[in-house]
């Protein structure tokens, strides 16, 4: 549990309370409404964050999470095995944007934007979805960087698009400065302009992170340093 999160039995109760109606309500409509249960192209415009925050009773983060289990529970009929697939992404963006203003530090919004809504199979869908990772990330680059650095391995392998997936690789090593991002993430880059035969940008970026002493782990470096010759011997063809 992090710093920001509290035990449930600390949740006020009429936050449980507003839980429960919404619920009770939710479920006496299905029961009614069994014949044809809601469909994804169903999902409501998200409401307003002005309108969130008056309806969470000065419990933002609780109100938060309530949102997102309904908005992940919106189309979960037992005939609809993908229904995310099927979702208005821009009515989606708009919820999952509310329920971050609602709760920043939340990382649930970005990883079901970037492991679960971004992996459509409809490409469009997953662009706008990787979008929206990539406008969110530079709020907080240094606690959402993950979720970006996902969004340029979908971009890379799913979307072919490696100008795409250089793109947030790049804002992931040039803007997230925490000591807990990981080396490769700070790599993605030069690895993405060699599979674009980029091998001279690639080899001046490999050789200033091996100049910066940033690499601590001999094997590690050793390994860059046959990359940076192979990438030497590219560049110079």
């Amino acid at each position: 549990m992090t710093r920001d999160e509290r035990p449930l039995h600390a949740v006020p109760a009429i936050v449980w309370g507003a839980l429960i109606v919404a619920l009770a309500v939710q479920l006496t409509w299905r029961a009614v409404q069994a014949p044809s249960a809601p469909q994804a192209s169903d999902l409501p415009p998200a409401p307003s964050v002005q309108a969130l925050r008056l309806a969470s009773f000065g419990e933002p983060n609780a109100l938060a999470r309530v949102t997102m289990l309904y908005l992940q529970a919106f189309d979960s009929g037992a005939t609809n095995r993908q229904p995310y697939r099927r979702l208005d992404y821009t009515r989606l963006i708009g919820w999952l944007e509310a329920i971050l203003a609602l709760d920043p530090r939340s990382e649930y919004p970005l990883f079901t934007a970037s492991r679960v809504y971004a992996e459509n199979p409809d490409a469009a869908k997953s662009r706008l979805m990787l979008e929206f990772v990539y406008r969110e990330f530079f709020a907080d680059p240094d606690h959402r960087w993950q979720w970006l650095a996902h969004a340029a391995l979908l971009a890379k392998h799913r979307l072919h698009d490696l100008p795409l997936a250089r793109r947030y690789a790049a804002a992931v090593d040039r803007s997230a400065r925490s000591p807990d991002v990981p080396l490769w993430a700070r790599q993605m880059e030069i690895f993405i302009l060699e599979d674009m035969n980029e091998f001279e940008a690639a080899r001046i970026m490999l050789g200033g992170l091996l100049a910066s002493g940033q690499i601590r782990d001999p094997a590690e470096a050793r390994f860059l340093a046959h990359r940076l010759k192979d990438l030497e011997t590219k560049s110079a063809r």
